[in-house]
């Protein structure tokens, strides 16, 4: 069953500096997300995602379209369905907790409205979430007493205490440094799966999106270009603007005919789903990504090092080929190769796209 269902919503906004006093957010976007799911809204700054995450809340309206939640519509026309009855939990950018409460009673609030409680006394959801985000230690500290990434716990616990339909993180890991970042990023995962939580995330950080989201939404100027989960829009992109997007790679010249196409590395086969078995022969560019291309140092292939990124277990090597285009490589770190340095290398590409010849080439 779909949670969350959006159907042609578009969010327009008034601006006296555009063209007609009116800039469209988001236009005519349609998704959904299985129950239990975590799905993320994936884009550059300004593409609509946080628009479509304050939709969803309540928090502003939409000028088209439908969202329906488990069933009940939330949004439609004529039909606004108020924050507080959505049973939507939201963790904000800034974590948004209250300075004068301790961890407890942070998490705790909005759960004590109308219960009898002894002074002090929690209600059991609130304990149950501080043992869930491991702060059972933290619980009478305040905020400023805690790291950011417990303070995001923190946020996480508030949200998830009332059990919500549906969870919003906007941006949440933005104000973290990157290894903790990483870090959070796998726990705040787990702490949804292991809650059942149907969740939505919006970030522009395409590894955040592969290490929190079942499935990942591509936006660009506030249009939805791919939904699918993160294996599909890394080795499938459907255009190469997602492909620069989440990845690195190069995009090479290339000659197809039918299921084949011939590159300066050779000819690669295509899958069924990218070719008509009796086109005619078309220019294209290839999409390679920096794993497709292995350091071999028995192959004839030849390609010189031109740049090189020391990652700590690998290198990411610049090569060029000898018609001057330009790939990427990774290559374990124990293969330290000097800049203008030929190297053998070969093709392992189990998932070869193309694109149109006018795309540019060279790495991205």
């Amino acid at each position: 069953m779909d949670a969350l269902i959006l159907k042609e919503v578009s969010i327009v906004y008034d601006d006296p500096t555009s063209s007609g006093g009116r800039l469209e957010a988001v236009h005519n976007l349609s998704f959904s997300l299985a129950k239990g799911k975590i799905g993320c809204l994936l884009g550059p700054s300004g593409c609509g995602k946080t628009s479509i995450l304050r939709a969803i809340a309540g928090f502003i309206g939409v000028s088209a379209g439908e969202i329906w939640l488990n069933g009940l519509q939330i949004v439609g026309p004529g039909l606004l369905v108020a924050p507080e009855k959505r049973s939507v939990g939201v963790v904000f950018q800034d974590y948004a907790l209250f300075p004068h409460l301790s961890v407890a009673e942070n998490i705790a609030f909005g759960l004590t409205q109308g219960r009898r409680l002894r002074p002090g006394q929690l209600p059991q959801e609130a304990l149950e979430m501080i043992e869930l985000v491991g702060l059972a230690g933290q619980a009478d500290r305040y905020p400023h007493e805690i790291s950011g990434g417990q303070q995001q716990r923190v946020a996480l616990a508030r949200a998830l205490a009332s059990k919500p339909s549906l969870v919003l993180l906007d941006e949440p890991f933005s104000n973290l440094d990157i290894a903790l970042r990483e870090r959070l990023a796998r726990e705040v995962r787990d702490i949804l799966e292991k809650t059942q939580t149907t969740a939505i995330l919006v970030t522009h950080d395409q590894h955040e999106a592969f290490a929190v989201a079942d499935e990942v939404g591509v936006l660009f100027d506030g249009r939805l270009a791919q939904w699918g989960d993160p294996y599909l829009l890394y080795h499938e992109p459907n255009s190469a603007h997602v492909a620069r997007f989440v990845g690195e790679g190069a995009l090479i010249s290339g000659q197809q005919l039918g299921h084949h196409v011939t590159t300066p590395l050779g000819e690669l086969a295509l899958k069924d789903c990218c070719c008509l078995a009796n086109s005619p022969s078309k220019d294209v560019r290839v999409l390679l990504r920096p794993d497709d291309v292995v350091h071999d140092d028995g192959s004839q292939l030849k390609a010189t090092v031109v740049r090189k990124a020391f990652r700590g277990a690998d290198f990411l090597y610049t090569l060029e080929l000898p018609n001057g285009e330009k790939i990427l490589s990774l290559v374990p770190s124990h293969h330290d190769h000097a800049i203008e340095e030929k190297i053998g290398i070969r093709l392992e590409a189990d998932h070869v796209i193309t694109f149109d010849a006018a795309e540019p080439a060279s790495a991205f």
